[in-house]
C-alpha cells in the first residue's frame, strides 16, 4: 500500500469516529434541522441563487445536512463522501426526513471511476480540499463531471487562516511542498466528547495551486472572492461580530478566514 493510500485510510477512519460525535453535537443542531432548518450559509446561497431541478453534486457532504438542504431548496443531489459511517447516517436522514437523494462512497479523487455523468452543479464547502493530497486530479474530476456551460463552486477556509492556532499564532506552514502535516488528535471541532487518539493528514493547497489546478483542468474561474470573517466559531477565542460572522479577538477582520471561487465550463 503507498504511504499516499495510508494517509488517505487514516484519515477515512477518522471521520468514521468522527460522525458519531458530530450527530450528536450542538453545532449540527439535528433536531433543527430534522424541524426544517437549511444548514447553508450565506454566501453559498447567494453565488448559486435558484437551483430548483438543476443535478447538484455535492462532493465531501458529511452525512448530508447540506446535501438535503440544497434538495429542500429543489435541487436533484447526489452527495460524495469517502466516510461509509458518514453515508449511512445520510441515507437514514434522507430516509427519515422523506427527502429525496443519493449517496455515492468514494474518495473524491477517484469518483470518475465510479460515476459516469455529469451534472449542472458541481458543489464543495468548508474544510474539504486538506483531506485531498492530489489537487490537480481533484480539479480533473470536478471538469469531468461538469456539463458544458455547468458550474463549479467552492467556499473554504482560506488556507492562511489555517495556519493559524486557536491562541492566534502561526503555527502551520503554508508551503508544506506536497507533505502532509501530521496529527495526533482526541476532540473534533464541535463540542462532544473525545475520541480515541487518532492520527489525521492534512495537505494545505496555497491559492495559487488551487487556481492553476482549476485552470489546466478547463474551467473558467468568474469571481473569486476572499472574506474578512469565518462563517463558523471554529474556536473559542473567535467573536462574533455580525451573524454567521466570527473572527478572532486579536486579529479581527484583519486576514482572511474564507474565499469562494465560481468556475464554468465554458459551452
Amino acid at each position: 500500500m503507498s504511504q499516499e493510500k495510508g494517509f488517505i485510510e487514516a484519515n477515512q477512519a477518522l471521520w468514521d469516529v468522527k460522525t458519531g460525535i458530530h450527530v450528536e453535537s450542538k453545532f449540527y443542531d439535528m433536531p433543527a434541522f430534522k424541524a426544517g432548518n437549511l444548514t447553508l450559509m450565506p454566501t453559498e446561497r447567494a453565488a448559486l441563487g435558484e437551483v430548483t431541478g438543476k443535478k447538484l453534486l455535492h462532493l465531501q457532504c458529511h452525512f448530508g445536512q447540506d446535501t438535503l438542504s440544497w434538495a429542500r431548496l429543489g435541487a436533484d443531489v447526489t452527495g460524495v463522501d469517502f466516510s461509509g459511517k458518514a453515508l449511512e447516517t445520510a441515507r437514514g436522514l434522507a430516509a427519515e426526513l422523506g427527502i429525496k437523494a443519493r449517496f455515492i462512497q468514494s474518495n473524491v479523487l477517484e469518483l470518475d471511476q465510479k460515476l459516469d455523468e455529469q451534472f449542472d452543479i458541481v458543489f464543495t464547502s468548508y474544510g474539504t480540499i486538506g483531506w485531498l493530497p492530489d489537487i490537480d486530479q481533484w480539479a480533473r474530476v470536478i471538469r469531468k463531471m461538469l456539463k458544458p456551460g455547468g458550474v463549479f463552486q467552492m467556499v473554504e477556509f482560506h488556507p492562511f487562516f489555517s495556519q493559524i492556532n486557536d491562541k492566534e499564532q502561526i503555527l502551520y506552514s503554508y508551503f508544506l511542498a506536497g507533505e502532509p502535516d501530521e496529527e495526533t488528535i482526541e476532540y473534533t471541532y464541535t463540542d462532544g466528547p473525545a475520541h480515541p487518539p487518532m492520527k489525521e493528514y492534512w495537505w494545505n493547497h496555497t491559492l495559487s495551486e488551487l487556481v492553476m489546478a482549476l485552470q489546466k483542468a478547463g474551467l473558467v474561474i468568474e469571481n473569486f472572492e476572499e472574506f474578512p470573517y469565518s462563517h463558523y466559531k471554529l474556536a473559542d477565542s473567535m467573536l462574533e461580530v455580525g451573524e454567521k460572522k466570527f473572527v478572532y479577538k486579536g486579529l479581527g477582520g484583519r486576514i482572511p478566514y474564507m474565499y469562494a471561487i465560481q468556475a464554468h465550463v465554458a459551452k
